[in-house]
């Protein structure tokens, strides 16, 4: 089965709804394992990219689990998820629709932000902070992982 249209890059916004970087770290993890992207941008090819990604996704994880962390619907949070589902959906895009597909992923991310931030309060209440993220982590992750998988191809 493999994604086409816009439909993938309106799911990457709905990733960046609950975790920011995941999206972009998704894209990075495909391409370092040689895999091309249908949308054509030429920062997810540089290095700095790729592995900042990488330790963004990873730092984002770990961060979420801690008490101190901010609410994903502040300010910082939200214009991380307009940039990283704003890259990401313009990268899973068809070519030469790059824009139309960063602007999905921006008006997928943003207000979904609000709706997952309710669920992660309402899993917080019952089990916690901690379970609540680790269970959060690992279906934001398969969601991101399988968008991306569904959309990329491998390279010639």
């Amino acid at each position: 089965m493999k994604l086409t249209g816009l439909l993938s890059s309106v799911l990457i916004g709905a990733v960046a709804s609950a975790r920011s970087m995941t999206p972009m770290a998704s894209i990075a993890a495909a391409r370092l394992l040689g895999y091309r992207t249908p949308g054509h941008l030429a920062l997810i090819d540089r290095p700095l990219f790729r592995y900042g990604a990488l330790a963004m996704g990873a730092g984002e994880l770990a961060g979420d689990k801690m008490k101190s962390a901010p609410d994903r619907t502040v300010l910082l949070g939200l214009t991380a998820r307009v940039m990283s589902a704003g890259i990401a959906g313009a990268a899973l895009a068809p070519r030469g629709r790059e824009q139309a597909g960063a602007a999905l992923a921006v008006a997928a991310a943003v207000p979904l932000a609000y709706l997952t931030l309710a669920g992660r309060k309402r899993a917080m209440a019952e089990i916690g902070q901690t379970r609540s993220g680790w269970i959060e982590d690992a279906l934001v992750i398969a969601a991101g992982v399988a968008v991306v998988a569904l959309t990329v191809s491998r390279e010639d």
